[in-house]
Formats: structure tokens, C-alpha cells, sequence
């Protein structure tokens, strides 16, 4: 039986690794993503979150690669503390309990070493109900071998999860944590879906991927631009016309406070009760991510975003794997 999974209070996730993998990749950035690993760890963060389809194709799960190497490479305070999460991609061609089991091997061959926190990367409710059921006795069948610490979930609603949670108690398997997408521009799993409350109930801890919501609540961007590209620009020019009160109520916050927007919106989810994984690709952004940390808003300030969050004409997309 694998031992109890102890998380830090706030991590890191490779999905921006993971989507930079997968768009024009080059080798050279390999040395500031190891510093940017160092950095974390040795200012206490010690969560990495990442998933076996970031970085796909000829890139054949280069992300687990790097953050594998990192891990074993650093050789500062908190080497011990170091928590590797995973995230397994439900595909269409995985359809049995062993290719689950199989898959995370091969997540762990990648990182040298076992899956500290193994998890269901989305829900095939909404499309293929009938393929969920296997690749979650997949999933229970690695706690009950030893080959992971603690199991999650990520994209469930409080249905599916409520559901998923008894059926693993039957075989004594805890959900150790809930992946969503949260932050003051998607609180829709908590305020509408009461994930929080349910996860709270059966002792699930929630982590808030997104946490800054692709970058737009940095404040870096404005209606006028320049936008990145892509679907993200677009996304962008539609949002940004619509949440100036919630951006301005964030900045007046961290000027009062001689915080960035970033470290505000993180510890906005902080002191929601979730574990935000915001991503970071370069050392100046980690360094901001990590002053979120240390200090803690006030409820009146707190207050003062749940309004400004919940006026805002526009929200950011939801992910369409979310379940209810």
C-alpha cells in the first residue's frame, strides 16, 4: 500500500513547458528551465505538476524528460521534499485498467523515478462515459500497487467526483487531490459548481490550474496590445475590453500592498484554500510567483476582488472536458 502524499502549499505546473514543448521547442532554453526549477525548490516550492501529453509527438514526453533531469539534478535544500505530479491523458486508444498502469510507467521512466501524485488528466464523461470506468480502476490499481503515493483528478465537477470518490473508498483508495481551472476570471467550478465545498467535505485538497489565466491578470497586457499570438491573442482583444474594473481592482490591491498583479491573484487563490500551480518559463517569473508567498490579502481586500470578479462582462473559456 503507498504511503499518504504530503503536499506543499503552492506548486508550480509545466504546462507552460508543456505548451512551449509543443511549439518550437529548442534545446537552448534547457539551462533556464533548470534554473527556474532551482529556483522553486530552493524557496520551498516543491510541487511540479505535468502531464504525459505535454510535449508529444516527435518531442515523445519531453517535459517529464526535463523536469526528471531537473529533479535529479538539483542538489540544493529541499532535494527531499520534491513532489512530482502527473497527469494521465485519457486517449482514445487507452481503453483497458492496464494501459493506465502501463502509462504511468512509462511517466516514471521518463522522470527516473516513481510518480509521487498520479492523476486522471480529464473526465471522458462528456464524450465516451464508457471508457471512464476502466481507466479509473487503472488508476486505483497503481495506489494498490505501490507505484504512486496518492491519486487525483483534474476537470471533475462535484457529481462525477462524489461518484468516483465512493467508488475508490470501496477499495480503500483516497483521492488525494482535484485539478480545475480557477482564478478571479474562472471561479465557475467553485462559486457555481460548489467544488470546494464537496472537495472540503471528503477531504480532497484543491489545486487551481491557470491561476493567472494564461497571463492576462499580470497586467502585461492592454486593449490596445501588442497580444501574443495565436488563439491566446485572440482570447485576449475579447476579454480585456470587458474586465478593466476586476484589472484595475487587482492592480489598486498590489499597489496597496507593493505586490505585482501576479502575486495578487495568486494569493487570491491561496487564501481560497487552493494550491495554485501557476506556470513559469523564465527565472524574473518564478521570482514573481514566488511573492505570492509570506504575507496574505485581508478579507475586506478579498471582498473587494469576489465583487470586481463577479461584475466582470467576460469570463475566460472553460475547459470542455470540466464535468458537473
Amino acid at each position: 500500500m503507498s504511503q499518504k502524499l504530503s503536499l506543499p502549499k503552492m506548486g508550480y505546473g509545466t504546462w507552460a513547458w508543456g505548451n512551449r514543448l509543443l511549439w518550437g521547442y529548442d534545446e537552448s532554453m534547457d539551462s533556464q528551465l533548470q534554473a527556474v526549477f532551482n529556483l522553486c525548490v530552493s524557496n520551498g516550492v516543491t510541487l511540479f505538476d505535468t502531464g504525459d501529453s505535454y510535449g508529444t509527438g516527435r518531442l515523445n514526453g519531453r517535459s517529464e524528460l526535463l523536469l526528471g533531469r531537473f529533479s535529479q539534478e538539483y542538489q540544493g535544500l529541499g532535494k527531499e521534499n520534491i513532489c512530482i505530479a502527473t497527469k494521465l491523458a485519457a486517449y482514445p486508444w487507452r481503453l483497458t485498467r492496464s494501459s493506465m498502469v502501463s502509462a504511468c510507467k512509462a511517466s516514471a521512466q521518463r522522470l527516473g523515478k516513481n510518480v509521487d501524485l498520479v492523476q486522471m488528466h480529464w473526465s471522458t464523461a462528456n464524450y465516451a462515459p464508457w471508457q471512464e470506468g476502466r481507466l479509473l480502476d487503472g488508476l486505483a490499481d497503481l495506489y494498490e500497487q505501490g507505484l504512486v503515493k496518492g491519486v487525483g483528478l483534474s476537470n471533475y465537477g462535484p457529481k462525477r467526483l462524489k461518484r468516483v470518490q465512493q467508488k475508490f473508498a470501496e477499495r480503500g483508495v483516497p483521492i488525494t487531490t482535484l485539478q480545475v481551472q480557477y482564478s478571479l476570471l474562472s471561479t465557475y467550478p467553485v462559486t457555481q459548481l460548489g467544488i470546494k465545498e464537496v472537495c472540503d467535505e471528503l477531504g480532497i485538497r484543491l489545486i487551481a490550474y491557470s491561476p493567472l489565466a494564461l497571463g492576462i491578470l499580470t497586467g502585461k497586457y492592454s486593449e490596445k496590445g501588442p497580444f501574443p499570438k495565436g488563439i491566446r491573442g485572440l482570447l485576449f482583444r475579447q476579454l480585456l475590453p470587458g474586465i478593466r474594473p476586476l484589472l484595475a481592482c487587482v492592480q489598486e490591491i498590489a499597489q496597496s500592498n507593493n505586490k505585482t498583479m501576479s502575486q495578487v491573484a495568486i494569493n487570491w487563490c491561496i487564501c481560497k484554500g487552493s494550491i495554485p500551480i501557476p506556470g513559469a518559463k523564465t527565472v524574473e517569473q518564478a521570482k514573481d510567483n514566488i511573492g505570492a508567498l509570506g504575507w496574505q490579502l485581508n478579507e475586506s481586500e478579498i471582498a473587494e476582488l469576489d465583487r470586481a470578479a463577479g461584475g466582470a462582462d467576460k469570463k475566460m473559456v472553460q475547459n470542455i472536458f470540466q464535468t458537473k
